[in-house]
């Protein structure tokens, strides 16, 4: 029996191959964007998930008070002393571990020199996290201040074999380091990721600072392993006032988050969390079920279409003694046929996209097709799939009984006039149009953010590490670059213009009011020609001058600065910065430091020569881009012979800035065009069944006289109606999705009313352009030739 219905369902699928082709198309292209951003989604769920004691590792977080108690930000940051004192305080902490952010190190061997993703860490940082060790031990492998621990293709890369313990290698041009553990390589989806780890002692010894106790210097992470039966909230309630009995100047709090969570939900609002990546999470997950279910209804709509055609077969069979179950049974084993051939080419385009899909979203997804997990989760996914396409077009084309179906009386299942496959065409649609609408609302909330002015002129801009011998010989590097004409101005800062890294609260200055020690500023060190590399608007005064040697204590404050400490007279104005009196020598326009999407913090750039992590530089105008990078490359390697050149084009850097969005910009776009691709194709098989249907009542209206534009009118009307209703459905529900995610930026772009006209314009084109060219077939054939149909 299974045999025989598998080769009558085989055969209907060649018979009718129009609305077959167009069933595979729509389902393989709804299950493959479903199966990508499956896939995504699942990445992004299980980030920090992989380790043994991941519910149990928690993160550090920083509530800042304003004066009134209001927590004014939550950061991830923490002092050095914390974890120590954490450790010391609480036996419900198993393990605490402080880290740093991730660096690119120059690590050499030898001839060979490469910039390295690494971080500093506590060796309790190897037992929060329960690496797999290939070579090495876990409790030794961070015990040495020179060891360090490599991934497994780090070790490749230098060594070309992982067995290299002992191995030495040249950490920064400054410290010989002995291989102590080889690691297997770590997953995307991780937080503190790394290509290599060296001890918290290499730290400190390579940097006096990291090791004076300072609560208010707040630089790195803090890592820790609860024991299992520990209360995480009563926990955090003994946090409380922590920070205050050991620094009562600070007003802050500090409490734990569960790791596994802060990737998700790591957006905070009055120290509580409110969301973050989830809401991309979400919008992937519905995205993906909703182009499977508008490929699904294509199935459902043609399905029935079908039901005129299919009603003598019904029949038939039913007079034979087939039961209604038979025929139930025989239905879903075609939706399943064809639900597998999508899935054959589904998988194919899921391969193929793989490798743009990783690299557009910066992840490591791939299909396992060994893992057992993913073998159920592809049948499930199959059968889940030809069971939507299916189980309703089975149970409405076996319920006709023998006499209807010979007469062809059957009903077409609606309420009132309303078939169901008119509303699940308004649903398809009406899905297809959200996606447009939030699309265009997506691009110009990019273009918003793009557009805002930075505050200087980033065209031409350029920066390089600061690293190895330019630390001693900064000045002859400045000389040389002025000298070849490659560049018109070079500076130091502590900070690239384009990220903002440090903050500072505590200032004093002419009429403060006592909240005025809680404001945070961000703050820049730099030395000479900063403003004038930049190009930062100078409003009043003036840039920091060598001539002038008062400018060593030196102030530049930004207008908003000037605006909250309220100074009528800012230039000359003593303010108290870290402990020492400075005084403001120049007002600078406000700039972009950090978020685009949010406002600017008030700032502060202070003179401090020695405290520098960038070189700005910018170039010649008058030289090309490439001849200008090319004499810069040649005198760094003069200079520093030991590190590889890395120019960085602010530009760029500025650009990644807006990756996140840019990408959600491009899946919006990519996803939203295979939506309404999708819906098209179920109204074009629509459109063509209706042209079919209708071909004796065309003929007989050419007869009477009809035109061909009146006819196309005819039979395009009832199709464009339905994709009316649903902008009319959808449009309320876009703009609450609209103001729900705009919500998440401070700058935000307006929902004015052209969204909507231009979505409804191209919605509206597209279905017209779609039904076209089967109305005008019909509205033109040859009126004998219709009125002899059937």
């Amino acid at each position: 029996m299974f045999k025989l219905n598998f080769k009558i369902a085989f055969r209907n699928i060649c018979k009718n191959s129009l609305s077959s082709f167009i069933n595979v198309a729509g389902l393989s292209v709804g299950m493959a964007s479903c199966l990508l951003l499956l896939m995504y989604a699942h990445q992004e769920w299980n980030h920090d998930k992989q380790f043994k004691q991941a519910t149990n590792t928690y993160q550090a977080m920083v509530n800042l008070y304003d004066d009134h108690g209001e927590v004014t930000r939550t950061i991830g940051l923490s002092a050095n002393v914390l974890a120590a004192t954490l450790k010391e305080s609480f036996p419900e902490i198993m393990e605490v571990s402080r880290t740093t952010s991730q660096y690119d190190r120059l690590i050499a061997r030898e001839n060979n020199s490469l910039k390295v993703k690494s971080r500093y860490a506590d060796p309790a940082f190897l037992k929060v996290f329960n690496f797999e060790f290939i070579h090495g031990h876990p409790e030794r492998a961070l015990s040495a201040p020179n060891s360090i621990v490599l991934t497994e293709s780090t070790a490749l890369r230098f060594f070309g074999t992982t067995n290299v313990l002992n191995k030495a290698l040249t950490f920064e041009n400054q410290a010989k380091l002995k291989v102590t553990g080889v690691i297997k390589d770590l997953p995307a989806n991780i937080t503190y990721g790394f290509e290599a780890l060296t001890p918290w002692a290499l730290f400190e010894n390579l940097n006096s600072w990291p090791a004076n106790p300072n609560w208010g210097n707040k630089d790195f992470f803090t890592l820790i392993t609860l024991r299992p039966e520990a209360n995480i909230d009563g926990l955090n309630n003994k946090l409380n006032g922590f920070v205050a009995k050991h620094n009562s100047v600070i007003r802050e709090d500090v409490f734990l988050y569960p790791l596994h969570k802060l990737h998700l939900y790591g957006d905070f609002a009055n120290g509580k969390a409110v969301g973050g990546q989830i809401q991309q999470v979400r919008l992937f997950v519905g995205l993906s079920f909703g182009i499977l279910l508008i490929a699904c209804i294509n199935f459902v709509n043609l399905s029935t279409a079908h039901a005129k055609k299919r009603a003598k077969e019904v029949g038939v069979k039913k007079v034979i003694g087939a039961s209604r179950r038979s025929l139930i049974y025989q239905f879903l084993l075609e939706s399943f046929l064809l639900t597998a051939i999508s899935m054959i080419f589904a998988i194919t385009f899921v391969e193929l996209s793989l490798p743009w899909f990783n690299h557009l979203l910066d992840i490591k997804v791939a299909i396992e097709y060994f893992n057992p997990y993913y073998a159920l989760a592809f049948l499930g996914f199959l059968v889940l799939t030809s069971g939507l396409a299916g189980f309703y077009p089975a149970f409405y084309l076996s319920r006709f009984n023998a006499m209807q179906a010979f007469k062809q009386q059957h009903k077409s299942g609606g309420l009132q006039g309303i078939s169901l496959r008119q509303v699940m065409v308004v649903l398809q649609f009406s899905f297809a149009v959200m996606l447009i609408a939030l699309t265009i609302t997506i691009y110009k909330q990019l273009n918003a953010i793009k557009n805002r002015p930075l505050g200087y002129e980033s065209n031409a801009l350029v920066e390089i590490p600061h690293e190895g011998l330019l630390y001693q010989k900064y000045d002859l590097l400045k000389t040389r670059l002025l000298a070849s004409g490659a560049v018109t101005a070079v500076t130091q800062s502590s900070n690239s213009v384009t990220n903002k890294d440090s903050s500072i609260r505590g200032l004093l200055w002419p009429g403060m009011p006592a909240s005025g020690k809680l404001v945070d500023f961000d703050q820049i060190y730099t030395t000479y020609d900063f403003l004038k590399t930049t190009g930062i608007n100078i409003i009043v005064g003036r840039d920091f001058k060598k001539e002038i040697a008062s400018d060593s204590a030196a102030l530049l404050l930004s207008s908003k600065a000037v605006k909250v400490m309220n100074l009528q007279q800012p230039l000359g104005a003593q303010i108290v910065y870290q402990g020492e009196k400075r005084h403001v020598v120049g007002v600078f326009e406000e700039i972009v430091w950090g978020d685009r999407s949010k406002f600017s913090a008030p700032m502060v750039i202070a003179f401090a020569d020695g405290i520098s992590d960038v070189i700005t530089m910018r170039l010649n105008p008058e030289k090309s881009v490439t001849e200008s990078t090319n004499m810069v490359n040649e005198i760094l390697q003069e200079i520093n012979p030991n590190f590889p050149v890395d120019i960085r084009f602010i530009d760029h850097l500025n650009e990644l800035k807006l990756k996140k969005e840019s990408n959600l910009a491009t899946l919006a776009q990519l996803f939203g065009g295979l939506a309404i691709s999708i819906s098209c194709f179920g109204l074009y098989g629509l459109s063509a069944y209706s042209a079919v249907q209708r071909t004796k009542e065309i003929g007989v209206r050419k007869v009477l006289g009809a035109s061909v534009t009146e006819l196309m009118q005819l039979l395009s009307f009832s199709f464009l109606k339905l994709v009316f209703i649903a902008m009319m459905v959808s449009f309320p529900v876009s703009y609450y999705l609209m103001k729900e995610w705009l919500s998440g930026f401070e700058i935000q772009t307006t929902i004015s009313l052209s969204i909507f006209l231009l979505t409804a314009g191209f919605t509206l084109l597209l279905s017209l352009f779609t039904v076209s060219w089967q109305t005008y077939r019909a509205a033109t054939a040859n009126p004998v030739n219709a009125l002899k149909y059937e």
